[in-house]
């Protein structure tokens, strides 16, 4: 006996269902992990010699120097916090490290062109017999480059850091696995061994390498680092999970302040009225509170 021509259909339309791969699990954690640790060896690695770097080819005092890495690292430590507000609220937690990875792979290209380029920073210091040497101040301009790429390195990662472990437990968040929570554990455990490995790389093997090959090189390689960082993330695009955004905590707060405020002259009910929303008798009449405040 032959299927009807309406079951023939439906049977066409859910082939294409069973045999559609589904997104997230195991697969996409090498590329999340990746995305993270180059991101720390990349940065972590800038870090260690700045200060050197701004005295001998800038110019700067201990005192300066040492403000101007105070407060990159201040800007790098809070950026974070906005970073998971524009994840949780309007980007989502893909598109917020899509974007961060690129505004650091940008911050490090211009921090390496001020090594490869003399233009972009004050002229070296030469001395001649018997006389001392001073060194050209460096310019609003140049400074501007220089602050410029910190800052952008500082975005990148606050989109990166807050958003890379609850972007990969999305890709692992199966309520229909029994093994769900062991493979969280086991994905944790990676993670952060990982970004353990990866400042430790940054401090010895990016620092050797400025220190033995020169800036130029030192600041070239966190640059590729993250450019690396950022295609292996956005290759696996089509395999992750992507969560739609919700409402922001803040956005809330508003709409309940603004409510209060434009309902701040209305009448309480009172003892009497109220006692009866919260308790009644056997039998007696139930009484909802008026949803005038909201």
């Amino acid at each position: 006996m032959e299927n009807p021509p309406d079951q023939i259909e439906s049977k066409e339309m859910m082939l294409p269902l069973r045999t559609r791969r589904p997104k997230g699990g195991l697969l996409t954690m090498p590329f999340i992990i990746a995305n993270e640790g180059f991101e720390k060896v990349a940065s972590y690695g800038l870090l260690q010699n700045m200060i050197l770097y701004l005295m001998s080819d800038y110019g700067l005092g201990v005192v300066k120097g040492q403000t101007v890495l105070f407060m990159w690292v201040a800007a790098t430590n809070f950026m974070p916090l906005v970073g998971a507000f524009l994840s949780d609220s309007y980007l989502g937690r893909f598109l917020t490290i899509a974007i961060a990875s690129l505004s650091s792979f940008l911050g490090m290209v211009l921090l390496w062109l001020t090594a490869m380029l003399p233009q972009v920073k004050p002229s070296p210091c030469i001395a001649s017999a018997g006389t001392n040497c001073s060194s050209p101040a460096a310019t609003f301009s140049q400074l501007a480059l220089l602050y410029s790429a910190f800052a952008l390195i500082s975005i990148g990662s606050g989109g990166i850091r807050p958003c890379s472990l609850a972007f990969g437990a999305d890709q692992l968040d199966n309520k229909e696995n029994p093994k769900n929570e062991r493979v969280l554990e086991s994905f944790f455990g990676w993670y952060y061994a990982s970004s353990s490995v990866a400042v430790l790389i940054a401090f010895t093997v990016i620092v050797y390498i400025q220190d033995h090959l020169g800036w130029r090189i030192g600041f070239g390689i966190p640059a590729i680092l993250m450019l690396l960082a950022s295609i292996v993330f956005a290759f696996a695009s089509p395999l992750y999970v992507k969560r739609n955004v919700t409402m922001s905590l803040f956005t809330g707060l508003a709409q309940a302040a603004v409510a209060a405020y434009v309902n701040r002259k209305l009448m309480l009910p009172g003892q009497s009225d109220s006692y009866g929303c919260y308790h009644h008798l056997k039998d007696s009449e139930l009484k909802a509170p008026s949803d005038k405040l909201r």
